[in-house]
């Protein structure tokens, strides 16, 4: 979380998405990445990891947002769930915490009905066919 645009903000969430599917063993075959037409997203090294990894970059038209329409939903959620919800913060410490938390709420514990009505990251391991036993020990 930032208050400008810069590339290492969008490299760093980037290397976080890199790291978490090399530790759980996710295969990162035909990796698809998918953003906006962010200068962040643009810039050389950004792309250049992006190639590292084997992961495509998929950038939609410009100006048309059905082309980004999950991160688009995501957003709504996003705002409707916390800032809307939960906000105003005293700093931007403390939104980066409630950030950091929602995010981690919506991947591992919030039911999408879209996917069967569980969480994301037990949706993929069980599409991948791996088990998801430590999503049994979470509590909050």
């Amino acid at each position: 979380m930032a208050t400008s645009l810069y590339t290492d903000l969008a490299l760093d969430a980037l290397e976080m998405g890199i790291w978490a599917r090399t530790r759980d063993g996710a295969d990162r075959t035909g990796l698809v990445h998918h953003s906006d037409r962010g200068v962040q997203y643009r810039a050389i090294r950004y792309t250049q990891r992006l190639e590292e990894a084997d992961a495509v970059a998929s950038v939609g038209s410009k100006g048309d947002s059905y082309d980004n329409a999950l991160a688009e939903a995501f957003n709504s959620l996003f705002k409707a769930e916390l800032v809307r919800n939960k906000g105003p913060w005293r700093d931007i410490n403390h939104l980066e915490v409630a950030v950091a938390e929602y995010v981690d709420w919506f991947n591992h514990r919030r039911l999408h009905g879209e996917i069967g009505h569980v969480p994301p990251v037990e949706y993929e391991q069980l599409h991948a066919g791996h088990p998801a036993p430590e999503l049994l020990s979470i509590s909050n």
